[in-house]
């Protein structure tokens, strides 16, 4: 757009003519150039540093660098490294007039620098705008951000749009409060009960950076032992920073930490917030008012000051790993924030992870346990159906509820709620033949049938009602459950035990709480509510749908959701109970039995190593089309040690479900070829990916290709 347009004449102001000539004429002699807001042609450069070095919002890998604006003087005192900026993107080197180069799309960005020079022989464009004076990005946060990105294949402004909040301008016009002097350090409380909890408290205060995996004991006690963990390193006078996989969980931390500290020592950032409350309480954070932060995911990269500890809470939930490129992982980013910052790590859950076990094996961290007296006195009694229960019970193991399970819940209501986990959700979710056990199949598109509720059949793909369904290979009309889900069970329990409620939690409605009286309150997986005084009993049910899952993370993961659930019980001294029905032969079963998530993961590491499989190799997926991965994988200059497995078709989404990301369009196969290199070429793999990718991207073409590093899911 040109600065030379000319305006329209406007009719004459009530003082005539002379008056509107002598108001152009004066317009005229201003010293601002018209075209200030465009490309500011003719305006004088800042006389210091007149070039700015600038990261746009283009998340494409082939446009990963810092692009040069020249800072005109009137935004020199407000252009200062950190601030948001607006800038023209796209113009040819062509289009330049007057020495500056014109035209392009305005496009946010962040000043990182400011320079004497430029690296750039040609002519630059200036700086359209400057949003905001407030400088939200440190050069410290721009290093964690670059790392973040090299690490997983991406681009700086993908992460970047991670890492800092969208401006919301009413929250930044408001002043954040004083800070508060450092508390004192905290006692050790229940963290007496490791053996190396009040010496991990002591080194926090004292100023000091252990890293640690924590495997907590089951109760009610790890949200307080979280907030002392952060107090101790406050009382150091230096920040801290926890990350919990949901706003439950951080609620559950957030009141602890008010609880020892009161208010005003930290700040609560979860997508609950909304936007303007979210952003006034992370500017608080980065403007130093406030040193600690309890939050959810994107808390990963909250700007904390002297950042002295940070923690994430049972790294094995799959929220900990973000939805959006370049794909970072919570306790990645966290460890590499502990390096650059120099500050203490803390990995804990009542679970542990093979990651979690590899940071010990390797020496990166210290193992943070309780010894088996303890872990006896807290934990619950576990049973599973055994060679005793068939002995006078010849169908408990084939029965979906045993009669020793049975006893445990007409047991447990006698003092209190009972727990039942159900690994699905839903009325009726799999439906077969009852006659022959053939597959109930929609007569459209082949798709399984359900019944979401009691009555109504419909198809889980099309969504089509399945109205006089007849069975394909038998002729049969009547139908059985091949897996039952939380409602259904729900609706048998409440006919077993008429005389006691029935609650239920799951996606659609999540309990954070219920009453410690007898009740029965059935659940999904991480939906399970916390009750007062613990559950009397719990029920694992239909165990084989976890462990069945065809993928490498199935027994830990299964494993982990029943910790979960089991530590919402009492102890075995206050007569605590859950049952597990699940093969009790099985790794995971005896880990929950002798409760020894710890043990079980580092077995799981030792499997994992003589594979060759994460984390003790590094892996990246390359999913799309078969010919476009095939091309890829030849044409990146991959390490020399790396291996290719695939491609594999992957499996076509439902019709009538609505695309995921990373899922194929409708008629269309894709594939994935998993690339896998020893320890040590990590980075080298990375690079490779994000090199081949921006060359791919900067060509063009119809046939891209997705590229995830670490994946979680790798069959």
């Amino acid at each position: 757009m040109s600065s030379d347009n000319e305006q329209p004449d406007e009719p004459a102001a009530a003082g005539g003519p002379e008056q509107l000539a002598l108001i152009r004429e004066t317009v005229r002699k201003a010293s601002v150039p018209k075209a200030k807001p465009r490309t500011w042609r003719g305006a004088a450069l800042a006389p210091r540093l007149p070039v700015a070095r600038v990261v746009v919002n283009k998340g494409v890998l082939h446009l990963d660098q810092y692009f040069d604006y020249a800072v005109p003087a009137e935004l020199d005192a407000e252009a200062q490294p950190g601030v948001r900026v607006r800038v023209r993107f796209g113009a040819g080197a062509h289009r330049v007039r007057e020495g500056r180069r014109e035209g392009g799309g305005l496009i946010d960005g962040f000043l990182v620098e400011r320079r004497a020079d430029s690296d750039y022989g040609g002519a630059l464009a200036a700086l359209a705008s400057v949003v905001s004076p407030e400088p939200v990005l440190s050069p410290g946060m721009l290093a964690l951000a670059r790392a973040v990105a090299d690490r997983y294949a991406g681009s700086l402004a993908d992460v970047l749009q991670l890492a800092v909040p969208p401006r919301n301008g009413r929250a930044e016009s408001k002043p954040s409060p004083e800070p508060l002097p450092p508390p004192p350090a905290p006692e050790p409380g229940t963290w007496g009960r490791y053996g190396r909890g009040p010496a991990f408290l002591q080194a926090l205060a004292a100023g000091g950076a252990p890293r640690a995996v924590w495997t907590a004991l089951p109760g009610p006690h790890w949200p307080d032992e979280l907030a002392r963990a952060v107090a101790a390193a406050l009382a150091s006078g230096r920040g801290a920073l926890v990350v919990v996989p949901d706003g439950r969980r951080a609620a559950r931390v957030d009141a602890a930490l008010t609880a020892l500290l009161g208010e005003g020592r930290h700040a609560l950032l979860t997508a609950e917030s909304g936007p303007e409350k979210r952003y006034r309480q992370w500017l608080a954070v980065r403007r130093g008012s406030v040193r600690a932060v309890v939050g959810t995911r994107s808390a990963m990269f909250a700007p904390v000051r002297d950042l002295g500890l940070v923690a994430v809470w049972d790294d094995g939930d799959a929220s900990h790993s973000d939805e959006n490129a370049p794909f970072p992982h919570v306790r990645e980013v966290l460890e590499l924030r502990a390096g650059h910052e120099r500050c203490a790590f803390l990995l804990g859950g009542l679970s542990c992870t093979v990651e979690a076990a590899q940071l010990v094996e390797s020496g990166w961290a210290r193992p943070l346990t309780a010894d088996r007296e303890q872990v006896r006195q807290a934990a619950p009694l576990v049973r599973t159906v055994g060679d005793q229960d068939l002995a006078r019970d010849e169908a408990a193991r084939a029965a979906r509820l045993p009669s020793i399970a049975w006893q445990a819940v007409r047991d447990g209501l006698k003092s209190g709620p009972v727990l039942v986990q159900v690994p699905r959700r839903g009325y009726v979710p799999r439906l077969a033949c009852e006659r022959c056990r053939a597959p109930a199949r929609c007569r459209h598109c082949a798709g399984p049938l359900e019944a979401p509720d009691e009555r109504d059949l419909s198809c889980r793909w099309c969504g089509r009602g399945a109205v006089d369904w007849h069975c394909a290979e038998c002729g049969g009309t009547r139908l059985r459950a091949r897996i039952v889900g939380a409602r259904r069970t729900a609706e048998e329990l409440g006919r077993a035990f008429p005389a006691v409620p029935v609650r239920t939690s799951g996606r659609d409605h999540v309990l954070d709480a219920v009453p410690g009286r007898p009740a029965l309150v059935v659940s999904t997986p991480g939906a399970e509510p916390v009750a007062d005084g613990g559950y009397a009993a719990a029920l694992l049910l239909d165990g084989w749908a976890m462990l069945t899952r065809p993928d490498l993370r199935a027994g830990e993961d299964a494993l982990r959701r029943w910790i979960d659930a089991a530590a919402l019980v009492r102890g075995q001294g206050d007569g605590g109970t859950v049952v597990v029905v699940a093969e009790p032969t099985l790794r995971p079963v005896q880990a929950l039995v002798r409760w020894d998530p710890a043990g079980h993961a580092l077995r799981e590491l030792a499997d994992r190593a003589e594979l060759g499989f994460p984390p003790v190799s590094r892996m990246a997926s390359v999913i799309g089309r078969a010919d476009a991965v095939r091309a890829f994988v030849e044409t990146a200059e991959l390490p020399g040690d790396r291996e290719v497995l695939g491609p594999v078709p992957l499996p076509a989404p439902p019709p009538g479900r609505p695309r995921r990301p990373g899922e194929p369009p409708v008629g269309e196969s894709w594939v994935r070829a998993l690339l896998r290199v020893p320890p040590g070429s990590g980075a080298a793999l990375a690079a490779a990916l994000k090199s081949a990718q921006a060359a791919r991207l900067a060509r063009g073409g119809p046939d891209q290709v997705r590229i995830r590093v670490d994946p979680l899911d790798i069959g």
